[in-house]
């Protein structure tokens, strides 16, 4: 693991191609990809009581169905980017959103803190790309690196991205968190090394 500049720089580097390449998707492909990345983990996160999950923008997998596609079967709490810090907190989804800092959608409900985490049983994570050995590379804000350490042992840690943003590595740091599971619209759900 890199902890250097030179780490730093190769994922910024990275993350700007992939969210250049995200851009260029054509609108059927995200729509495809968001009816199969829902349906996928609607099915394999049934029964879980609680599941924390995220509201993707227009270029993520997910984008117009997470996270209605688990609210049916579950308590959903979404995250908060707070406006100051990088600590997310978290909030019951109850198909209310507004407009957040950068532009995300959030939930309007009370804030739960941060700490709200420990209760779910899954955590569905935002990512540009997911290595085979479960390494995520995310926006470079760590706010979900910071928020995971809130999840309770044994939860399972799930990254949604596009098909070829599953890779076989990417570079990472000594705080980077690693996901347990990554879904893909064509690949569906796949256990990752981290959860073994």
């Amino acid at each position: 693991m890199s902890t250097s500049p030179d780490g730093v720089t190769a994922k910024a580097v990275l993350r700007a191609e992939l969210l250049r390449r995200r851009a260029e998707r054509p609108g059927p492909e995200r729509a495809a990809a968001a009816r199969s990345v829902a349906a996928t983990l609607a099915g394999r996160l049934a029964g879980v009581p609680t599941v924390a999950a995220f509201v993707p923008d227009a270029t993520e997998a997910g984008h117009g169905r997470l996270p209605g596609a688990l609210a049916a079967g579950a308590r959903v709490l979404l995250p908060v980017v707070p406006a100051r810090g990088r600590e997310l907190d978290w909030a019951v989804h109850t198909g209310e959103l507004a407009p957040g800092r950068y532009g995300l959608l959030e939930p309007v409900g009370p804030r739960l803190g941060p700490g709200a985490l420990a209760a779910a049983g899954a955590v569905v994570v935002p990512a540009t790309a997911v290595a085979r050995d479960g390494a995520r590379l995310g926006r470079g804000g760590g706010y979900y690196d910071r928020a995971l350490r809130h999840a309770p042992a044994g939860a399972v840690l799930v990254a949604v991205v596009f098909d070829d943003e599953l890779v076989d590595r990417l570079p990472t740091e000594r705080h980077d968190v690693r996901v347990t599971a990554v879904v893909t619209p064509s690949g569906g759900w796949q256990a990752l090394p981290a959860g073994h």
